[in-house]
């Protein structure tokens, strides 16, 4: 396998999730050596990371053009996943795309078929839960039948940064970010842990999903995401997206044989007050039960019905050897979404540097595809108020 400092990376994007991929990619040793934005959002960004090319404008295709690009890193808004996927693809670049991969199931079946010969360049879209090393326990533990049979899963994803109709995000506007927000934008980073854990797809949905601010204000023009703004600058508007919902999944049949029609429950907000980033779930089964939240990411707790509960952490007896080569620091230094980060991309990288042949645990093509269709199954189901299948 060749060393990762010797592939380059090329990002798109300078808002709040940019520099995260930038970061986690230098603490791999990678190269960053091109950033594209705007003109000033992207020279500002170099400077910063001190990243030699400059792609002002939102030239992405001249980033594509450049010879020192190997993996481009697409942080863009939602609108422009697709097109610049399949544009990436074409010019021979290896991709980390932002969930979701696009608007429609329509665009993102493009990528799919896009990445199916065997020579075409890796694809990976950034459902970085998957690497916390709790979720790559539990999915361990679910693998071994540890926990049984499983039988239904339930928990939540809270936020509260678009509580007030003043809290404004390009993620607000359908026309930006897709019609589903709030499921869309976190609802699903809660449902490809739990698919991945189980290591079952959602196919059939029952929806609901509301919109509480049917007007917000917003400023004259785009802002970073969780910029504070002057509400004396902002103008109203209409909102066509969903502040929460409830969700009810059935999943399919899993490989290892311990999942089979497994029934989830989730709640899903970005207007819940007090909750910063409140990613929940426990996993139940006929031996016994698994919790963990993203806020507390280095401790999961095991239930027994006869047996005393236990708080598992990361890098002790029991949630150590499983995850393996995901976690850096010994027990009681904690590791969190940065981090999270850092070993998905790791993830990417070694598949890339080694010619595929490392696992693939990261969310592909035909995974955030899937995740689309999800969504157009979840927004079908709460106009219809029925079951919809996948």
């Amino acid at each position: 396998m060749k060393p990762l400092h010797s592939i380059r990376a090329g990002v798109i994007g300078t808002g709040f999730i940019g520099p995260v991929h930038i970061e986690a990619l230098k603490r791999l040793g990678v190269q960053v050596t091109a950033i594209c934005g705007s003109t000033k959002s992207a020279t500002a960004c170099a400077e910063k990371w001190g990243i030699p090319e400059v792609y002002g404008d939102y030239d992405y295709r001249a980033m594509y053009r450049s010879g020192n690009v190997d993996v481009v890193h697409i942080t863009s808004p939602n609108k422009a996943h697709v097109q610049q996927s399949l544009e990436a693809l074409a010019a021979g670049k290896h991709v980390v795309c932002e969930k979701p991969l696009g608007m429609t199931s329509a665009e993102t079946a493009k990528v799919v078929e896009a990445v199916k010969g065997k020579s075409s360049p890796v694809f990976a879209v950034n459902y970085m839960c998957r690497f916390f090393p709790a979720v790559l326990q539990m999915r361990t533990m679910v693998e071994r039948g540890d926990l049984g049979q499983i039988m239904h899963v339930q928990g939540h994803f809270f936020q509260d940064w678009l509580m007030k109709e003043t809290d404004y995000n390009w993620r607000v506007l359908a026309s930006e970010g897709g019609k589903l927000r709030a499921v869309g934008d976190i609802g699903t980073h809660w449902i490809d842990a739990v698919s991945f854990i189980l290591g079952a797809k959602a196919e059939k949905v029952f929806a609901h999903v509301e919109t509480f601010h049917k007007k917000r204000l917003r400023p004259r023009g785009e802002v970073q995401t969780f910029a504070k703004i002057d509400p004396a600058t902002m103008v109203p508007y209409k909102v066509d997206t969903e502040d929460f919902g409830s969700v009810l999944l059935r999943f399919g049949k899993a490989k290892h044989g311990f999942v089979n029609g497994a029934h989830a429950s989730a709640s899903v907000s970005q207007v819940a007050a007090g909750w910063k980033c409140s990613l929940y779930l426990g996993i139940y089964g006929t031996k016994g039960s698994v919790q963990w939240e993203l806020q507390q990411p280095n401790e999961i707790v095991v239930g027994r019905r006869d047996e005393p509960n236990q708080v598992l952490q990361r890098g002790t007896a029991g949630f150590s050897e499983d995850v393996a080569g995901f976690t850096d620091y010994p027990g009681g230094h904690p590791e969190g979404f940065p981090d999270s980060h850092k070993m998905h991309y790791r993830a990417v990288y070694q598949h890339i540097a080694s010619g595929r042949k490392t696992p693939v645990l990261f969310a592909t093509a035909a995974d955030g595809h899937h995740e689309v269709k999800l969504c157009e199954a979840i927004l079908a189901s709460s106009r219809k108020g029925s079951w919809v299948k996948v």
